[in-house]
């Protein structure tokens, strides 16, 4: 079936085959068009970043501990990372664990801290075998190290992986990785190294914790949570915003292509006049 014939007939064919080919040398099962007939392959996010709220209220909802809410939330983890690989989805960033997070209760952080490693351990080969490099953001300073090593490990495990990238912001927060970029110049303009006046948003890009990564073309929210929660703050300038109304557990692959088809139809302005 040729791309005109798969409804985007209004499309010129050589520029969304061109851009399905760029797609599927990232990802070889990318096919948008068998997901996402109704939408150019063109205006598909490259990159999106997920603030995965309500597992805790989705379980209490249903009579079970908080726990048993971050469980399920991993299950919906595992299908949103399949439909962004069948979307032609290149970037992924998922906010799993804030720096902020260290206020909830022991017995939450402790299983939260052992869901990690059980992801870890049990997503990896699957993930390599997917040809997904996973990168790990946000900072190992309080994290036990039973979940160092997990977390390592992942990372190691898909290291040669040359395909889409899935990366996991863990003990993370926005504040505290610009003021570490800060620092990090800083030290380098003390020792003579840099020359302070040729700081400027490239360097400092390159001090960060998501360096070698696109910023986000579109950030969800779960739960209808209206806040972005100190993520990616830098990253996110002019990312399109997307709230869904679903608990994370309850967000998949149709709620996924529903917010790519969201951000598909707008006009993205970069702080100018559309066209």
């Amino acid at each position: 079936m040729s791309i005109a014939d798969r409804g985007l007939e209004m499309s010129p064919a050589p520029e969304v085959a061109a851009t399905i080919e760029r797609m599927r040398r990232v990802n070889p099962d990318a096919d948008p068009l068998a997901h996402l007939p109704d939408v150019d392959p063109r205006r598909i996010p490259r990159h999106v970043a997920i603030i995965m709220d309500g597992n805790g209220r989705w379980a209490e909802e249903r009579g079970f501990p908080r726990v048993f809410g971050h469980r399920n939330g991993a299950i919906a983890v595992r299908e949103v990372v399949k439909q962004a690989g069948r979307l032609g989805i290149e970037y992924l960033t998922l906010f799993s664990f804030s720096s902020e997070n260290w206020r909830r209760p022991t017995e939450e952080i402790n299983a939260l801290m052992q869901l990690c490693i059980a992801y870890c351990q049990g997503e990896q080969e699957a993930l390599r075998k997917q040809n997904i490099r996973v990168r790990v953001i946000g900072s190992r300073q309080g994290l036990p190290p039973d979940v160092i090593a997990a977390l390592d490990g992942l990372e190691q495990t898909t290291g040669a992986c040359t395909g889409p990238t899935l990366c996991l912001a863990i003990n993370y927060g926005s504040r505290t990785e610009i003021v570490d970029a800060a620092r990090a110049l800083a030290r380098e303009a003390a020792a003579g190294r840099l020359d302070p006046d040729s700081i400027d948003e490239q360097l400092f890009v390159q001090r960060l914790y998501t360096r070698g990564i696109p910023d986000p073309d579109l950030l969800i929210r779960t739960a209808g949570q209206m806040r972005v929660s100190n993520y990616l703050l830098w990253q996110i300038s002019y990312a399109e915003i997307h709230v869904s109304d679903l608990f994370w557990p309850d967000f998949g692959a149709e709620a996924l292509n529903e917010a790519v088809r969201a951000f598909a139809g707008r006009e993205r302005r970069f702080g100018g006049l559309s066209h």
